[in-house]
Parts: C-alpha cells; structure tokens; sequence
C-alpha cells in the first residue's frame, strides 16, 4: 500500500475515532478529555519537508474544528506539534541514525525508549498549547494544569494500546544515499 493511500486512510479512521468514539465519552468529559488524534502527525513520515508537514497537520486539525465546531484550536494545537517535531527528533535520533534509515516513526525505528520520549514531548506540548488556548476564557492556574496533566495520563495510555494493538512494521532503507 502507498504512502498516500496509508496515511489518507489513517485521515479518516483518527478523525471518525476521535469524533464518533472518544468525544462520545461522558463520565470524563468534565475534567479529562481523551485525545489520541494528534498521534497522526507523529505518525507522518521522516521524508516530509516541513512546508508539507505543517500544511497537512493543519488541514488535519481544521477537519477536525470542522467536526466539533471550535474555531482553530485543534488545527493551532497540530500545527505546532508539526512544528516541534523536527527538533525533537533531532534531539532523539543521531543524524546518521531513523530518520534516514526508516520512513516513519516507531518504536521499531527509533527504540522504545526514544519514542516514548517523543511521544511525551509532543503530547505535552500538545495538551499544553490546547488547554492554554481554551483556558483563555475561564479557570484556575490549578484547573489548567490539572486538566493538562490528566488529558495527558489518559491519552498517554491510549497511545501506548494503539501502538500495541496496531504494531507497524517498518521497512529498513536499504539505499539511502
């Protein structure tokens, strides 16, 4: 399966599951808000320039505020995180390291430990910039950071089942010259 077909794909299935499934959920909706959405921009392939990483990751996040009625937030929150992701990959991955070798990021790619990195940093950053952006309007400092800290427990736990029941497997680049 393509590239193209595989992520159009993984489009519509994060965007139907966060709308129809997670946003559906009740009892936590107060206080924690389960997002796993986002977890398609980390997902993107390391051989997307920047320009298109951004502009897909906003277009992602806009179908998003399209779905839920929220004027940007969603689509500000993916763009930054589309943003970061370059850098923290830098940090993780020696330059003769993934990135080159792999077409997308994993735990098979960059190891474990690394990726449970990237995905804390960019979840947080994630959260962080989205709480921000709708505590703009009303609460606490302590509201602020509960919610933060909760809505990244549970999207932390729902990121590591998705990974666990949806293992991809990476293909090793053999050519990269």
């Amino acid at each position: 399966m393509s590239d193209l077909v595989r992520n159009t794909i993984r489009f519509v299935l994060f965007i139907l599951v966060q709308y129809y499934v997670l946003f559906q959920i009740r009892p936590l909706h107060q206080f924690v808000v389960p997002y796993v959405y986002f977890l398609y921009v980390l997902w993107l392939p390391f051989s997307m320039g920047r320009m298109s990483l951004l502009l897909v990751s906003f277009v992602f996040g806009l179908t998003l505020d399209y779905f839920t009625q929220t004027p940007g937030l969603h689509a500000a929150a993916c763009t930054l995180i589309a943003y970061v992701r370059g850098f923290v990959v830098n940090i993780l991955i020696p330059q003769e390291g993934a990135e080159q070798n792999y077409k997308s990021p994993s735990p098979v790619s960059m190891g474990w430990a690394p990726y449970a990195v990237y995905v804390l940093v960019l979840t947080l950053v994630h959260h962080i910039y989205l709480v921000f952006l709708e505590w703009l309007q009303f609460g606490s400092f302590l509201f602020f950071l509960g919610k933060v800290l909760a809505t990244t427990g549970i999207s932390l736990m729902l990121i590591l089942i998705t990974e666990l029941l949806f293992f991809r497997k990476e293909k090793f680049r053999t050519n990269t010259a």
